[in-house]
């Protein structure tokens, strides 16, 4: 006999739990989201947050999207990537990351409404677990996740409350894992996974600190420092983040994974941070140090029946390209839309198929990026003379042979910056954020061919709506005011919606009855002089890929589920056809 009902059951409130469990709330679905900790995160872990994923939090409202931007530090800060041999000491050479080359701005102020920005998670996460409780989610800590057994109609699942010692049994109809790189859920699911973990190993050491007269003229979040022979451990490269500008600092060191995990005691802590900075004198004020593996390894399938895992449980990677939590709340912002369907009876079982479908080539592909990257800093260290084997004494003559006046030193200074300016594949992959594009029943291509890209698709991101792709940004604006409003904004929350132009207006009455028929709310707009919303600067039209006639239909996560370049000669059976294929009715 089940303590507790609910529709969804969430193991985890990191990003993807309380992400899902806001977006649940948010379309009416009552779900219970449980933690085993007494709180949410504690250190600041995961922190670049990228344009998609802003647009899952501007989904769940403005005030959401503009909470975050209060807490974050702004695009223009996170700066340019710093390689040093210390913060006070020599700078080796930099590059503009996270969007702030002239090029890669241009980009991103053109494919989203939103901007990205450095979030550390100990704010994002309390953020999301917020809007979650003050929409409806019934939030539970210290409740322990124990196992689970699943039927025909349900999860029925066992948790401990850490507090009295007592399980506690909740039935739900849907479960979802979202508990983290050492998912009990994925592994009572049986989840298949591929790679490897425990690759590497580092040590994180957050602390406080005034270091701004070492950062005021090269404001970044990673500083990136080269010390040979350093006595810290492996051939001296350390990170030195910025948490909180410009006072709380965490720095990453590695470790060698086949010896035992350092202790990071005060005293540790303190001489490794004096080291990096390049200050003797330097006092911190230590607030946390923890060791960590680097992991390859991820989820070749998402889902079992009724149990659905998403975040770390599904991909388990280094921090490299910041596509942690940002992939962990799209997975949510992918699953959340379909069980809603499915629980309110609009939708079939077999969308929630999709889902599978969808995000475990994301899954695959992120953590394959992830790692490369780590594998992309090699040609830095063989251009300065650091590789593995090489003295430390002999290293540092390396290095400072850059300054020389010699050919060969010219030739050391270029291969430097070639390599370094490589490093945009982990630190401005635009394409990689925002190129995701869906196959699955959930989308219907009717035979249209995919555009192939044009540039490189891990550098930049290519508007199109082929379906199965993200929705394309673009500016109208509103005839009344005369205000600005991104395509996007017309789109999502919870709902399918329809744009046509001037000459489709069959295609709204055609969706309006198929919506009807078949009980769901399906938003309709036309766009166009003299109506709503008007295309003054013409990007609508560049992008869009049909002609005013035409219709697309964007599915509650700004995917484009279908579209039609020209009026049908039958819209509403073609748009019946195509709604209940895709909810699977």
């Amino acid at each position: 006999m089940a303590d507790i009902t609910t529709d969804v059951l969430i193991i985890g409130t990191g990003p993807a739990g309380s992400a899902t469990a806001a977006l649940l709330s948010s379309y009416g679905i009552s779900n219970i989201a449980v933690n085993r900790y007494r709180w949410l995160a504690n250190t600041p872990r995961a922190h670049i947050t990228n344009q998609r994923t802003m647009e899952v939090l501007r989904d769940l409202g403005r005030e959401v999207e503009d909470e975050a931007y209060m807490f974050a530090t702004h695009q223009d800060l996170m700066g340019e990537n710093i390689f040093c041999e210390s913060l006070a000491g020599e700078e080796i050479g930099r590059m503009k990351a996270w969007g702030n080359h002239p090029l890669s701005k241009a980009e991103h102020e053109m494919s989203s409404p939103t901007q990205m920005n450095d979030l550390p998670q100990t704010f994002m996460e309390p953020l999301l677990y917020k809007t979650a409780c003050a929409r409806g989610t019934q939030g539970r800590m210290s409740t322990e996740y124990l196992g689970h057994v699943q039927d025909a109609t349900g999860v029925t699942t066992t948790c401990r409350d850490r507090l009295t010692g007592k399980d506690l049994v909740i039935r739900s109809k849907y479960l979802i894992g979202a508990d983290g790189g050492k998912s009990l859920v994925a592994e009572h699911a049986g989840l298949p996974f591929e790679g490897k973990m425990g690759v590497g190993g580092s040590m994180n050491i957050l602390f406080r600190a005034d270091l701004s007269k070492y950062v005021a003229h090269r404001p970044s979040v990673l500083y990136w420092v080269m010390q040979p022979g350093a006595d810290v451990g492996g051939i001296g490269m350390g990170l030195v983040r910025m948490v909180r500008p410009w006072n709380e600092w965490l720095i990453v060191w590695g470790y060698d994974i086949t010896q035992p995990e350092p202790e990071v005691t005060p005293e540790f802590a303190t001489s490794v941070a004096r080291q990096l900075i390049g200050d003797p004198t330097l006092e911190i004020e230590l607030l946390s140090a923890n060791t960590w593996t680097v992991n390859n390894y991820y989820a070749t399938r998402t889902a079992n029946g009724r149990v659905f895992c998403m975040g770390d449980a599904i991909h388990r990677h280094p921090p490299s390209n910041g596509l942690g939590s940002n992939t962990s709340i799209q997975d949510a912002f992918n699953l959340a839309w379909k069980l809603a369907l499915v629980l309110k009876g609009q939708a079939g079982e077999a969308l929630l198929d999709s889902y599978d479908v969808e995000r475990a080539p994301v899954a695959k592909q992120i953590v394959t990026r992830a790692n490369q990257s780590i594998g992309e800093t090699g040609p830095i260290f063989a251009a300065l003379g650091m590789a593995e084997g090489v003295s430390p004494e002999q290293m540092q003559k390396n290095l400072s042979a850059r300054s020389e006046g010699t050919a060969q030193a010219e030739a050391q200074r270029e291969a430097i910056r070639k390599a370094i300016a490589f490093k945009k594949y982990e630190f401005d992959a635009h394409g990689v954020e925002m190129n995701q594009r869906y196959r699955s029943e959930a989308v219907v291509t009717d035979g249209q061919i995919e555009p192939a890209f044009q540039m490189d698709a891990d550098l930049h991101y290519q508007p199109t709506t082929w379906p199965g792709a993200r929705l394309p940004h673009a500016w109208l604006y509103r005839h009344d005011t005369g205000a600005a409003v991104s395509t996007l904004d017309l789109c999502g929350h919870g709902r399918f919606t329809l744009l046509t132009g001037l000459g489709g207006e069959a295609w709204i009455a055609a969706a309006q009855k198929v919506a009807g028929d078949l009980g769901i709310e399906l938003a309709c707009h036309v766009i166009g002089p003299r109506q709503s919303y008007v295309d003054h600067s013409g990007e609508w039209a560049r992008i869009s890929e049909i002609r005013d006639s035409g219709c697309l239909l964007v599915r509650p996560d700004h995917h484009v589920a279908w579209r039609a370049t020209d009026l049908a000669e039958r819209p509403e059976a073609e748009l019946a056809r195509v709604l209940r294929r895709i909810l699977a009715r």
